[in-house]
């Protein structure tokens, strides 16, 4: 087949990449989003350029000219590979075939775009990706393939994506393409009214309240890491807080420091307790907390969050 492959970055490059070496289908055109005055080029960019791929990049797929120019290509299938611009359904449809968008959630579960940081947050055990047939609305269009991913305890937004949510999603666009030129994709409806919509993960949404039990602010913790970064303050100073542990061992009002040592900073819960790991004041990377309390001369008994 003809194919315009529509992505992003590391996951749009890598999808790229992966139909170039399979050799199987042609890539007429590589669409990504414009350049940033100042900043290197989009990895996709970068490696359609050095493939002698033509490349266009749009600020707008809602103007009818970018239209008549996917139509151009005469292609039979766009493979988009994380995209955040709003494509309507005159671009969507300009292949023969439609288009085909990643998304990094068991849909209708999790639409909207921090799909990944939110079931942690919530505490799922299960998480996925869909490949889907995309439309007008936001991740409601028919879906194509879906695979599931267990969330382990120690998961985090990081280890989900990079090491499960990524190479899998990779192999699932492969897998899809085949699907289509066999002329054996699936179109599934999904539910109009069922399933979820969350917005972005912002820093908002991402502070810790300590009263909350541990599983909470745990999986708080783990959902942010590495981004947006779960926050709190420590004698005024704001923190953001990556790695940690539950512990059940602890007494004291929620949110003071409980103990200290160098295996780190045991902070008092609503119910249970937190063992700070590593944690990035607004000054300097990330450091271990008990390099941060030494540095700070942090005391038993300080409370967070105040």
């Amino acid at each position: 087949m003809k194919l315009i492959v529509h992505g992003q970055q590391a996951f749009g490059k890598a999808v790229l990449e992966a139909i170039l070496d399979k050799s199987v289908d042609e890539v007429v055109a590589v669409y990504c989003a414009p350049d940033k005055e100042g900043r290197p080029f989009d990895p996709i960019k970068e490696l359609a350029l050095e493939n002698g791929l033509p490349v266009f990049q749009p600020t707008s797929y809602k103007d009818p000219e970018v239209w008549a120019q996917l139509a151009s290509h005469d292609a039979d299938l766009c493979v988009m590979a994380y995209v955040l611009l709003i494509v309507p359904e005159e671009a969507l449809n300009a292949p023969r075939y439609g288009s085909i968008q990643y998304h990094p959630s068991l849909l209708p579960m999790h639409k909207g775009p921090s799909s990944i940081n939110w079931p942690i947050i919530f505490g799922s055990t299960k998480t996925g990706l869909s490949i889907f047939w995309p439309d007008n609305g936001l991740d409601t269009g028919p879906i194509l393939l879906q695979k599931e991913v267990d969330i382990e305890p120690d998961d985090t937004l990081g280890s989900i994506y990079f090491n499960k949510l990524f190479p899998m999603g990779v192999d699932a666009m492969l897998e899809s393409i085949d699907l289509v030129r066999d002329g054996n994709a699936p179109k599934i409806e999904q539910d109009p009214h069922g399933g979820t919509y969350e917005g972005w993960c912002r820093k908002a949404d991402v502070e810790i309240d300590w009263t909350k039990s541990a599983d909470e602010v745990y999986n708080l913790i783990r959902g942010a890491n590495p981004q947006p970064g779960a926050w709190t303050t420590i004698n005024g100073e704001e923190v953001r807080v990556f790695d940690c542990q539950k512990t059940t061992s602890v007494s004291g009002e929620a949110g003071t420091v409980a103990s200290m040592g160098e295996d780190g900073v045991v902070v008092a819960t609503g119910e249970g307790g937190i063992r700070i790991l590593k944690l990035r004041p607004a000054d300097s990377g990330k450091i271990s907390a008990h390099e941060f309390a030494t540095n700070r001369n942090l005391l038993v008994d300080t409370k967070l969050g105040v």
